[in-house]
């Protein structure tokens, strides 16, 4: 299994088209909420190659209108 830099990228995809939202547009709703954001960090933040700080979750959830559970799969919540 390959592992990543972060573990809720891929639900920040799944989230993010759920919302039928463009990776610019995601990142320009980041942008309008403090966080200086560009569409090739969402697009790394969703491959797992860049690794997400809590803060900046903070403002991933905010933009996706969204529980902070919800960027943690079942798979990883058992971990928890």
């Amino acid at each position: 299994m390959k592992k990543g830099r972060n573990i809720v990228g891929e639900q920040v995809r799944r989230l993010r088209y759920e919302r039928k939202l463009s990776q610019p547009q995601l990142a320009a709703k980041c942008q309008r909420l403090g966080w200086d954001i560009g569409r090739d960090t969402i697009a790394k933040i969703e491959a797992q190659n860049r690794w997400v700080g809590d803060f900046e979750l903070v403002f991933l959830a905010r933009a996706l209108e969204a529980n902070l559970n919800d960027f943690f799969s079942a798979r990883v919540k058992k971990t928890l």
